[in-house]
């Protein structure tokens, strides 16, 4: 049986005054006397009085609220980047409504829709890597409400975003494994159509033919990036008739996959192949051997995404300048490469 909403007519019903009076018991104007204030509240805790934070979120033109839509939650990347930024956030009085795409372009629509709906007052975002219709995101900026992108985020929105250096971040990584004597690199990437990934892609071709080594068609491939494609894709290298002596796999997760089969397969790390990820989630210090990735600096993206969107709110003259923070690359090298 469906039970009524409580409101604060039906407080005012019970107390015999006027809603106005109750509102502004519940908002602890000065003009209420403390009798009446005590007895509004108990009767609204007895009712089991919600507010309507939408309603009065219309009424005030802020809701303090902020979304944000993550492409996953299972990833100690977005998780250190959500609490970061919510922590932050949670010290100038605002809280933030966690949404994930789960890689899924509909999804992701559908998180704005409801976002927009909820009357957040910005929106934080990396998107998912479905998307390449930008219009809903554009329906966003043309709404006037603040829109900051991080990690994943496409040049062609102009607005802000902070990441990292993910084309230097190929060359750091290339450098480190032919001074280790590497003379056939793979790479298992994310799919060129999102903008981190392409630039991953592009940073390798560049770094391996800099450094005059083989650039060919059969070591690079592009996937989810999910531990299972980690797997097939390392299946697929051991296949061709010249394995490579070392593969970058963009994303820590499917370089645990990659682990798997060259554990399975009796393969050494580092001594056959070796073996360097992307994302430096807790895990890669625990497996055996212990995995190289790039630290993407989960803390401080966090931090600087919600300081952007705080100055965005509190400075409205800041408009016509983007605020766009790349950091650099930092490779933490461990057994699988080292």
């Amino acid at each position: 049986m469906n039970k009524k909403r409580t409101t604060i007519k039906d407080i005012a019903n019970v107390l015999k005054i006027s809603p106005a009076a109750v509102s502004k018991a519940l908002h602890d104007d000065p003009r209420i006397s403390v009798k009446t204030k005590a007895a509004v509240k108990r009767v609204a805790e007895e009712l089991n009085y919600q507010p309507n934070h939408l309603a009065s979120a219309l009424r005030k033109g802020k809701s303090n609220l902020v979304g944000v839509i993550v492409p996953r939650t299972n990833s100690n990347f977005f998780s250190s980047v959500l609490q970061n930024m919510e922590e932050v956030l949670n010290k100038e009085g605002y809280n933030i409504i966690i949404t994930h795409s789960n890689e899924s372009f509909k999804k992701e629509c559908s998180n704005i829709d409801t976002l927009l709906f909820t009357q957040v007052d910005g929106i934080i975002a990396s998107m998912a890597n479905e998307t390449v219709d930008l219009s809903y995101y554009e329906k966003v900026k043309s709404k006037g409400i603040p829109l900051i992108l991080f990690d994943r985020g496409e040049n062609d929105l102009n607005v802000d975003y902070i990441g990292i250096n993910d084309y230097d971040s190929s060359h750091v990584i290339i450098a480190h494994l032919i001074a280790k004597g590497c003379k056939r690199i793979a790479h298992i990437g994310g799919y060129r159509r999102t903008r981190i990934f392409n630039n991953r892609i592009r940073g390798y071709i560049d770094a391996v033919k800099k450094h005059q080594l083989p650039y060919e068609d059969e070591l690079l491939l592009e996937s989810n990036l999910t531990l299972e494609d980690g797997r097939e894709k390392m299946l697929a290298l051991l296949q061709l008739e010249q394995r490579p002596d070392a593969v970058y796999v963009a994303s820590d997760h499917a370089a645990l996959g990659a682990l798997q089969i060259l554990n399975e397969q009796n393969i050494r790390v580092p001594e056959e192949i070796r073996l360097v990820g992307f994302g430096n989630e807790p895990f890669t210090s625990l497996v055996t051997p212990t995995l190289s990735s790039i630290n993407q600096h989960s803390d401080k993206i966090g931090k600087l995404a919600a300081e952007t969107f705080l100055k965005r709110v509190n400075t409205p003259n800041l408009k016509q300048s983007l605020n766009k923070i790349i950091l650099d690359a930092e490779l933490i090298v461990r057994d699988s490469s080292g």
